[in-house]
Order: C-alpha cells, then structure tokens, then sequence
C-alpha cells in the first residue's frame, strides 16, 4: 500500500499517451477506436485516482512526495545552487482534485463520443480532450510553484485550442469562434503575470519553489494528535499482552477504527538520507514499519517524527517557512526581506505574494475583473464547456489558493477581505447577468462564474474545507447542467433538420453544435427562445436537469444545498461569532446571488421544458442516444448523493444515525493545516430554513413570472422585459452590465488606436516612409552620389584614365625612334656603349685617378 503514491506520474502519462496517439495517427483510426483511446486514456487515470485515495484512507492522508523516473533535476545550476525538480505530490488535496478530474473529465469523454460523431476533426478533438486533462493533473499534482505553472499554462493553451475549435466555420460564425478563444488566451495572460510574479517573490524570499520538501509535514498538529493519540492506544495494548506486538495493530481514533497510524513524516535511516520517492513518511502498520516500530529483535525501531525539527531550516518548503518566519517576533531581523534598496517584512511581501496569486485565480476562475473570457467560451463544443467549467481550467484559481492556505493565513487581513468581496461581489453579479441571458449555455456560463465568486469568498474568510466541499458539488452537478444542455441542443437541431428534411436521426455524419447548412443563419438551436415543451420529448434528459438545477439551487439533499450552506455558515461564523465586517457582507451579498440563482435557473426550465413548444424544431426533437443519457444519470446520481460526504454535526435525522460529521474536512485536514487551526461549525438550522426558504421562494417567484405557458410574450419577449417596474432591471441584465462594452470602451477601444497609431502612423508612416525613405534612402543617396561622380568619376577614374593618356603620349614619341634601319641601331649601340663607359668612368674621374 506505501507503494502506491509511486503510480501518479501514470495518472499524467495515461491522458498524455492518449493525446499523442489521437494527434499523430488519429485519422488513420476509426471514430470508435479514436474514442476508444481517449475514453481508456481517462478512465485509466480515475482507476489511478481511486487507488490513491485507498492509499490517503489507509495512511490517514500521509503525503507523499515523488521523484519521477527519467525526470531527476530538472532544472539544475550547481555554480548558484539552483535545483528546481520535477516532483509530484500525493496528498489528500491532490487527490480530490484527481478524482474530479478524472472522473468526472472521464464522463465528459463518454459523452462526446456520441456528441462529437460525425464531425470531421474528431480525433483531434480527443487528443486535445486527453491534452487537457493531462496538463490539468500536472498542475494538480506539482510539488512546487514551477511545475504547477507548466500545467497553469498548458490548461491556457489547451482552452484556447477546443474553445476555437470550430474556427473553420463559415462567416461570422467561425470569426466568433476564434475570437473567443483568442479572448480566453489574451486574458488569461493577464492572470499569468500575476503567478509569474507571486513565483520570483516567493523564489526570492523562501529560496524555494517546494511546496514540501521530501520528509516533511505539512500538518504538524494533526500528526502530533494522532500519534498522541495512538502512544496512549498502543500503551494499553502493550499492557494487556505483556509487551508482545498485537496482531492487527488496531486503534480507535476519533470515533474509527483504523488499522495503520498515520505519521506522516517517518522514514527509516536510509530512506531519511536518499530523500526517497516516498520521502515524506512512511507510515507504520505496514509489515516492516509495524516491526520496526514495536522492535521484534529483526529490525532497529524506526525513527518516528511528529514535527520538522529534524530538518534544517533551509531544506523546508515555502509553506512551512512561511509559517516559521512569520510566527517570529516583531522586530527580529529574521522576519526582514530585502528587495533592492526596499527593506519589508515578511507579512507584507506574503501579502503582495497573495495578490499577485489572486490575480492569476481571477484570470483562471473567472473573477472580477478577468471573468469576461469564460462566457464567450461557449464557442467550443458542449463537452469542452463541462470540461472547462465543471472539472478544469476554472477549478484551478480556487485550488491553487487553497493549497496555498499558509500563506493566506499569514497575509495582511487587508488581502483576504479583498479575496472575499470579489468572490462574493463576482457570484452577486454573475447571477443578475444570468437573468437576462437568452442561449441555454450562457445562462450556465455565467452560473459557473457565480459559483465561482461563492468559492472564492470561502476562501477569503478562511473556508478552506467549505471551498473546497463546494467545488467538488459543483464539478458534479455543473457537468451535469452542461452536459444536459447539449443534449438539449442536439434534440433540437434533429428536431430542426428533420422538419427541414435534413434530419438522419442521432449518428448522422454531420452532427456538432452548429451544422454547416443554409440554415444556419437563421436557427440558433442554443436560444431558449426556439424551444419549450422539451419534458415530453426528453425525458431522461428532463429530469437529470431537473436534478442539477435543485442542487445547483441549493434545495436540500442535494449537493448544492450543503455545500452552499457550508459557505453560509462560514460566513456567519466570522461576522456573527468573531465580529468582523467582512463575514457580514459575504453573508448577506451570497444569499442574495443564491436567490438569483434559483431564480434564473427556474427560468430556464420554465423556457426549456415547460408549456408548449414555441419552434417545429423543439416539437419534433428527438432524445439523445445512450452514450450520451447514461452520463447524464449518473451525474444525476452523483449529484444526489456526493453532498453526504461532508455533513455537519448536529445535522437532524442524518447525524448520527446515518453519517458521521465532517468526512471531508477530515480527509483534506492532513494537506491543510488551516483546518486544525479553524472552528469545527455544527448545522445552522436557522440559516439553513433562511438559505432554502430564500431558494424556494425564488423558485416560486420563477414560476410565477414564467409559468402556465406565459416564458414569452406574445411578441417573443421576456415578461420582465415587458413589465415597465422589471424592464431597465432586465434590460441591463440582458446586455451583461455592459461588461464588454465598457472593456471595449475603456481598453480595448484606446487598445486598439494606440495599435493602429504604432503600426500606421510611428511604424509605417514615421519609420518606414520618412525616416526611412527620407533620412535613411535620401542621405545613401545623396553619399552615393557624391561618392560616385566627384571621386569615383573625377579622382579615382580620372587618375586611371590619366595614366592611360600618359602612356600613350610617351609611346606615341617613343615609337618614332624605332625606324627599322640596322645602321641606326648600330649607332644607337654605340652610344650606349660609350654611356655605360663613362659611367664606369665617372667614379675615377671624380677622384682625380
């Protein structure tokens, strides 16, 4: 069982092989075994994941840190001491988001397999599904900040790729598709500067980018209870067979029996010095850790650590660092960080280290203001909608700040307030925009950024387990919600096609969101408009949305309702219990966003599924095949039961009786050591009744306003449109707050003339025109000119043309003399002879000889 953490690199390269099969030799493979690839791909990575999780329950959530094989240092500089390995982390965090991911990212796959059939680009579709979720679980399972940004930016890249997936549609649908996914990636760059800066602070001031370093704790007083616990279990053991060793080793420890202890941190002497794959601990009750541990004369006993004194400080993560050197007394030099000529101490660099990581969170989960990616990203294919919005990309901001829990903790309380109320204040405005929105798919897309705001407010007030809780839920029931829309959209565009005699039944070859026919243009089988009645025609697909829309309302048993009210309560707790301001304004702003969204939710069902249908094409749409309804229950299922996991003491009829409290807070308390360090809440009975009462109502209020057949009006528009106390409310909600107007405006308008003033006027005209064809051409030709008339023409070749002319003129003297005659030249012989005589001559003459 300790052997097990040695699988996650697996749980990467499964996915990975996937994408590269499907990406080099897909269109060699049939539809199916291209499917075939994808869906294995995935499904193997969940069967890994629930491995894992045996692993956490077994130990108790004993992390685990690995060294991959082929992956040792990788990046290393001995001459600065610079060693940043390729390490996975295996703990009880890591492998919640792995099952999200992978389980549910698996049945996304199922379903796109029926979705996705006959389009053209199927294959690649697959490989970029399986890219997906590899770079998601890279990013999940990093050990340090780098690493995690490799899977940060690999997520970017891979939403770009399926959000624009259809960029090759005919105008202007194509152009819409590409744009969106060149929005996702522009404003996501912005976030990415964020985490590249909180990455340089935290290298600078830790000296490392480790989350843990292998040996070391991450929950020192979890680990020392359990062991406290455990001695005092084991004593009476001992006590009762006279000191022999009992046979299972069993304890009872807060209410379970276990059969292993969970000390994370223990190693034997030789695993301690190499820092071995499982280098964090290695947890007894294991055959040979229970023998060490008791001494039965075969072994030495094992060396046992409940703390991380026994590694130096320098060897210790950025987490436990931070926590040390914050925890020093004011004023100790130890607590100073010198950047540049700026001296700060160590709480304020932790808290611009937690800004610049909202930043990046709010590119990723879709915040204020960075959020205005995520509903454009509808262009991609309905199955990349769930993947991004229910199991990925926008889980990402929220884990990364949970895992990054120390260092909210220690930050200035200035930074977690504005974590807060731009969760709370994002999930408040998400909510108002989704109740004037028209496409089936919008309406979720904005729900998604509001259940985000709900995450990201638990987080800013300390609800690190309530986060958490409620981003498990929501990964269900929201890819319940997507998935179920695409259904909705394929029954009608069968339903379109066939009235148009277009229609081959499911499985035609030419099925996808938007069919490439003359149509087109003027049916949008995504605007709730064009449907109603759809209960009748899809049943399965009725009431599985039926479900996620309850939960995602927060109505009790559902999913959404507990995690939602674990947020409340939060909430509660800090402003009610402890007085702070922030826990009263997170409340009161949630539980208005939570009515609105039972509000827009009843909407839709109202305009989808109720009265009768308003179009022949939701008259005559068809319910989707098995491949895709079998997905849809059993994330109706999930969504039913996956709430229980977490319930709270004092919870009427279910605690005791049926369930024990807190399983996963429980569970997460190894990885997070803000849990220990938090209050352990019981149900709040009266704001559960307020929560749901408030939901209900909302729901009430929906049927009222679009029930009894009245979801349009005569002329095709909303009651609230209609009605002149409700139509400036709806008529900005419609527009989305002009959102994208005033980024227009404000950004990208003046964005856009600087462009064009750099490229036209200072690159083209400026540069290219005047300096260089003015300065530059003019004056090489004014130089050239000069240099080849004046010197070139007049000195250099009149020089040579000088020489010429003397030559000839010496020659033409010179050849007078040759005459032809042999006395003339025998005379001329003479005298040379005589010359050179006397030249001879002249020396002694001189001398007087």
């Amino acid at each position: 069982m300790e052997n097990l953490p040695l699988l996650v690199p697996l749980v990467i390269l499964f996915p990975s092989f996937g994408a590269f099969i499907n990406l080099f030799w897909g269109s060699k493979l049939t539809e199916k075994m291209s499917a075939s690839v994808g869906i294995t791909a995935a499904v193997l990575s969940f069967i890994l994941s629930v491995f894992l999780f045996t692993y956490a329950q077994v130990t108790h959530g004993a992390g685990a840190v690995i060294n991959p094989p082929f992956l040792d240092g990788w990046i290393r500089i001995d001459s600065i001491g610079l060693d940043i390995p390729w390490q996975l982390r295996v703990d009880t965090l890591t492998i919640v988001m792995l099952l999200v991911v992978t389980g549910v990212g698996s049945l996304i796959h199922i379903y796109a397999y029926g979705y996705m059939h006959g389009d053209p680009k199927f294959s690649r579709f697959f490989a970029f599904l399986n890219m997906f979720l590899a770079f998601m679980l890279t990013l999940v399972t990093a050990n340090n900040f780098l690493m995690m940004f490799v899977g940060w930016e690999g997520v970017g890249l891979c939403s770009f790729l399926l959000i624009g997936f259809w960029w090759d549609k005919k105008a202007p649908e194509g152009w819409k598709n590409s744009n969106a996914a060149r929005k996702a990636f522009i404003i996501n760059r912005i976030g990415d500067f964020g985490i590249l800066m909180a990455t340089f602070l935290i290298f600078w001031t830790f000296g490392t980018l480790n989350y843990y370093s292998p040996g070391e704790i991450a929950n020192v007083p979890y680990v020392q209870h359990l062991n406290e616990a455990d001695h005092s279990e084991d004593g009476e053991a001992h006590a009762e067979e006279d000191g022999e060793h009992s046979e299972d080793g069993s304890a009872e420890e807060m209410g379970e029996t276990r059969a292993a202890i969970p000390l994370e941190g223990e190693e034997d002497g030789e695993h301690a010095a190499e820092g071995d794959d499982h280098g964090e601990e290695a947890a007894a009750g294991d055959e040979h850790g229970e023998e060490d541990a008791h001494g039965d004369g075969h072994g030495e006993k094992a060396v046992v650590y409940t703390d991380n004194d026994h590694i130096a400080f320098e060897d210790l993560g950025v987490f436990n660092k931070a926590d040390i050197l914050v925890n020093l007394p004011e004023g100790d030099p130890g607590r100073e960080v010198i950047i540049g000529p700026f001296t700060f101490d160590i709480q304020t660099v932790i808290g611009m280290i937690v800004f610049f990581i909202l930043l990046g969170a709010a590119g990723k989960s879709a915040q204020i203001p960075l959020f205005v990616w995520l509903p454009d990203a509808m262009a991609g294919p309905t199955p990349v909608s769930a993947l991004i919005h229910a199991a990925t990309m926008v889980t990402a901001g929220v884990y990364l700040m949970v895992r990054s829990n120390v260092l909210l903790d220690a930050a200035p309380s200035w930074v977690t307030f504005l974590i807060a109320m731009i969760g709370a204040l994002t999930a408040l405005m998400a909510g108002y925009v989704a109740l004037g929105q028209w496409d089936i798919k919008r309406v979720l897309a904005y729900s998604t950024i509001s259940q985000l705001g709900f995450m990201v407010a638990a987080v800013g007030i300390g609800g690190y387990t309530a986060a958490m809780f409620h981003l498990v839920t929501h990964a269900v029931f929201k890819a319940l919600l997507f998935l179920g829309s695409g259904s909705v959209i394929h029954g009608v565009e069968h339903g379109h096609h066939h009235a148009h005699e277009h229609g081959h039944g499911h499985g035609d070859d030419d099925h996808h969101d938007d069919h490439h026919d003359e149509h087109e243009e003027h049916f949008d089988a995504q605007d709730m408009r064009n449907m109603g009645g759809l209960a009748s025609r899809m049943p399965v697909t009725f009431i599985t949305y039926i479900i996620g829309t309850l939960a995602l309302a927060g109505i009790p048993p559902l999913a959404g309702f507990w995690s939602k009210d674990e947020i409340l309560v939060d909430a509660w707790h800090v402003g009610f219990d402890k007085n702070e301001p922030v826990g009263y304004l997170v409340l009161f702003i949630l539980l208005a966003a939570a009515g609105m969204t039972a509000f827009y939710m009843w909407r839709q069902i109202e305009m989808v599924f109720f009265g009768e249908p308003r179009t022949e094409a939701a008259r005559q749409a068809p319910e989707s095949a098995s491949s895709m309804t079998i997905p849809l229950v059993v994330l109706g299922f999930l969504t039913v039961v996956v709430g229980f996991i977490n319930i709270p003491k004092g919870t009427p009829i279910l605690y005791p009786t049926f369930f024990k409290d807190f399983e996963f807070k429980h569970f997460l308390e190894p990885s997070i050591i803000a849990i220990t360090r938090g209050d352990s809440l019981s149900f709040n009975i009266p704001l559960a009744l307020l929560a749901t009462v408030i939901a209900l109502g909302a729901i009430f209020l929906a049927r009222q306003v679009y029930g009894k057949g009245h979801s349009l009006t005569e002329d095709g528009r909303d009651p609230l449109e209609v009605n002149p106390a409700t139509r400036q409310i709806f008529s900005l909600a419609n527009a989305r707050m002009y959102w994208d107007e005033i980024y227009f405006t404000l950004i990208e308008n003046p964005f856009n003339r600087l462009g064009k003033f750099l490229a036209d006027t200072l690159d083209w005209k400026f540069w290219h025109d005047y300096f260089h064809d003015s300065i530059i051409k003019r004056g090489f030709d004014a130089i050239a000119n000069i240099l080849s008339k004046p010197l070139d023409l007049g000195v250099i070749d009149g020089a040579v043309n000088g020489v010429g002319w003397l030559v000839r003129q010496s020659s033409s003297r010179l050849r007078k003399v040759q005459t032809g005659y042999v006395r003339v030249y025998a005379v001329a012989l003479l005298f040379g002879v005589v010359a050179v005589v006397l030249l001879m001559l002249l020396p002694l003459i001189q001398n007087g000889s």
